[in-house]
């Protein structure tokens, strides 16, 4: 069985998609399902059990869940602007930290989200502690995770340094597609521009900020299905280490709205004042250095925001018309 946390999110069901793509059904998919419309994301997937998280953390430990090939753990709290720290790191840090030793305990395969917000107002965009500069409790979150893996499971030089299972964190920069409709204001911009040229407005993007251009903020945007491959890809390798999961090119937000009104034939770009609760918390520019999955022998090709945001955009068309 391969279980996927957070299966009924973005990423999750969108690497469940990808193991039912390779014939693999058997899956336990863990989720908090609260919000109902989540179950969207899994109507047309085939997986074997669901468990809701609160349930799921002690049947693993205590080994009731059998034979298990690997654990693909995305669930988490990825709400940026949530300030409430103690929920952030109980459910990111807590929460993550028992499933890791569950999972070395069992010599399961492990691969966690990680994020590019560990970042935050740096420069350099490497995998190491002296590039990292969380700007928000999200962010510090997963710092603090990678952090912990660190000294729990790597030596300085990132390798294994016990004998149970691989461990790999991948470091999502922005990532869009399908299955997001759920994540309200946290979805990606694509999604927004998409539905506001749809309802006949408009697709607005933030004015000069930050000593960026009118639109010309720039983010390391990813396609969720090349994220899927790339956990696939550690799996199956069973390889260990904190890795950058971007495509080592930084496109501006304009080329995200200019894709939308092309593939849709309409709208304009319209910019709008930079809002004030986001001054001080913002990564006005993001560029995944790739070296690292690279090194690891990762030849897979990465969509261009061009590419990626159509193909996007055209199946927003087709489920609006479904």
């Amino acid at each position: 069985m391969i279980i996927v946390t957070g299966g009924a999110g973005m990423i999750g069901s969108n690497i469940v998609a990808a193991l039912n793509a390779e014939g693999i059904n058997d899956i336990l998919v863990v989720d908090d399902l609260t919000d109902g419309h989540k179950i969207a994301n899994l109507a047309d997937l085939q997986i074997a059990d669901y468990l809701d998280k609160d349930d799921f953390l002690a049947r693993l430990e205590d080994g009731g869940l059998g034979r298990i090939e690997a654990v693909f753990h995305q669930g988490a709290c990825s709400t940026t602007t949530e300030w409430n720290g103690k929920f952030m790191m109980e459910v990111n840090y807590a929460y993550s930290k028992r499933l890791l030793h569950a999972c070395l305990a069992l010599r399961v395969p492990f691969l966690y989200a990680s994020s590019a917000s560990v970042y935050g107002g740096g420069a350099d965009f490497r995998e190491e502690p002296e590039c990292e500069r969380p700007l928000n409790v999200y962010a510090y979150s997963k710092k603090l995770f990678d952090d912990y893996v660190r000294r729990t499971v790597f030596d300085p030089n990132h390798s294994q340094i016990n004998d149970h299972s691989p461990v790999a964190g991948l470091r999502y920069f922005n990532v869009y597609g399908p299955h997001e409709a759920h994540k309200g204001a946290m979805a990606s911009v694509a999604f927004h521009l998409f539905n506001q040229v749809e309802q006949g407005q408009n697709p607005k993007l933030f004015g000069a900020y930050d000593g960026f251009g009118p639109g010309e903020q720039s983010r390391d945007f990813i396609h969720v299905g090349d994220v899927a491959d790339v956990n696939l890809w550690l799996w199956k390798r069973e390889l260990s280490g904190i890795f950058n999961c971007g495509t080592g090119r930084a496109q501006p937000f304009r080329t995200i709205a200019e894709t939308v009104i092309g593939t849709l034939g309409k709208g304009q770009i319209e910019f709008i004042d930079f809002p004030d609760h986001l001054k001080g918390s913002y990564q006005s520019f993001t560029q995944a250095d790739m070296s690292r999955l690279r090194a690891a022998g990762y030849n897979g090709q990465f969509r261009t925001v061009e590419t990626g945001v159509r193909d996007y955009v055209e199946w927003l068309k087709a489920q609006r018309s479904s």
